[in-house]
C-alpha cells in the first residue's frame, strides 16, 4: 500500500467518483505519482510505500471528471503535512459546487 491513499465520493449522487485523475506532488510542484480512482472511488497505489515527512499536495482533476456538466472547481488541490504516520488517507467529498476533506484513517 502507498504511504498516501485517497478516495473520492460524489456527494451529489452518494456514489464513488470513478476515473478521477489524481496527482501526488511535493508542495513545490514536483510530481511523485499519478493515478485514477477505481470503481470504488479509491486509489490505494499512489506513490511509494514510504515518503519522508514534509509538505505534500494532492491535485484532483475534477474538471475533466465533471466534463460538460456544470461545476465550479476545475481542480481541487489539497495541501497536507505528512508527519511520521505509517499511512495517511486523504478523502475528498465532492459535489459540483462544493467539496470537503478530512484526515482519514
Amino acid at each position: 500500500m502507498s504511504h498516501v491513499t485517497t478516495h473520492v465520493l460524489d456527494t451529489a449522487t452518494g456514489r464513488p467518483a470513478v476515473d478521477v485523475s489524481v496527482t501526488l506532488s511535493t508542495a513545490e510542484g514536483s510530481a511523485i505519482a499519478t493515478g485514477s480512482t477505481d470503481t470504488d472511488g479509491r486509489i490505494s497505489a499512489l506513490g511509494p510505500d514510504a515518503l519522508p515527512p514534509g509538505h505534500y499536495r494532492l491535485a484532483f482533476d475534477t474538471g475533466a471528471w465533471f466534463g460538460e456538466a456544470p461545476h465550479f472547481f476545475p481542480v481541487v488541490t489539497i495541501d497536507f503535512i505528512l508527519g511520521s504516520a505509517a499511512h495517511l488517507h486523504v478523502p475528498l467529498l465532492l459535489s459540483p459546487f462544493a467539496y470537503s476533506t478530512y484526515r482519514g484513517s
